[in-house]
């Protein structure tokens, strides 16, 4: 039968128990190297980072973690050595700024934390820097403030990384529009200690707590360029600092 010169195509009769053992079996492949496919994508993005090295570096380890960039950068001597892609902290639980260091190993079976865990001596909380079951998270903020990494990734960089190893976490500077003083706690805090210690008046870790030495340092630089020493911010100080 045609019509307007065009044969009508016949119309298959899906409910036949026939084509529909086709139709689905079509399906069920159609998923199944679409997972594997996906699944490929995101190994290959993931480890996008080609051209490292796979050997145990020799000299003094250090780690640096840029949260913008969702990367950590692994360094020996002082030279960049290896990169890592991360997941970080969402907006409502940030990773911590600021120097830690690497105070605990373990080992993980697998769970929601991977299967190795690098503990920070970050004083307010269980932080650290440790695997996932969760691979498809990694380049996003997603986490309550640990740095995630690929189980094969955190699974190398433990065996690489020993305990007392310095580890930075960087971000986006940020506009201190508060007055700081002894015992503020924060990443603005952070920030002062890293100007003071940039200057030469801070010996001490950045790690946002306004401790008596973070205190004496500022009043050495509050001295020692004209203004009232009290130990205390105020946005003439913050500006004069560049912060």
């Amino acid at each position: 039968m045609k019509w307007k010169g065009v044969s009508m195509i016949r119309v298959i009769n899906i409910r036949s128990p026939k084509m529909y053992g086709v139709i689905s079996t079509l399906v069920f492949f159609s998923l199944l190297f679409g997972i594997i496919g996906l699944k490929y994508m995101d190994e290959i993005q993931l480890s996008g980072i080609s051209d490292q090295p796979s050997v145990a570096p020799t000299g003094s380890i250090s780690i640096v973690v840029k949260i913008p960039d969702h990367i950590l950068e692994l360094y020996n001597n002082g030279k960049i050595y290896k990169r890592y892609r991360i997941a970080v902290g969402k907006s409502e639980t940030p990773t911590p700024i600021g120097d830690w260091a690497v105070i605990w190993k373990s080992y993980r079976a697998g769970d929601i934390f991977g299967t190795r865990f690098l503990g920070l001596d970050i004083p307010w909380g269980g932080y650290g820097i440790h695997g996932t079951n969760q691979p498809w998270s990694i380049g996003k903020f997603v986490s309550k403030g640990c740095i995630r990494m690929r189980n094969k990734d955190i699974e190398e960089l433990f065996e690489w990384v020993p305990i007392g190893t310095p580890v930075r976490i960087e971000d986006r500077a940020i506009s201190i529009q508060r007055q700081l003083k002894y015992e503020s706690t924060g990443a603005d805090v952070v920030q002062l200690q890293r100007k003071l210690r940039e200057l030469g008046y801070y010996e001490g870790k950045a790690d946002g707590i306004f401790n008596k030495d973070t205190e004496g340092a500022l009043k050495r630089f509050q001295h020692d360029n004209g203004f009232q020493v009290t130990g205390i911010t105020d946005m003439k100080l913050i500006d004069a600092l560049g912060l």
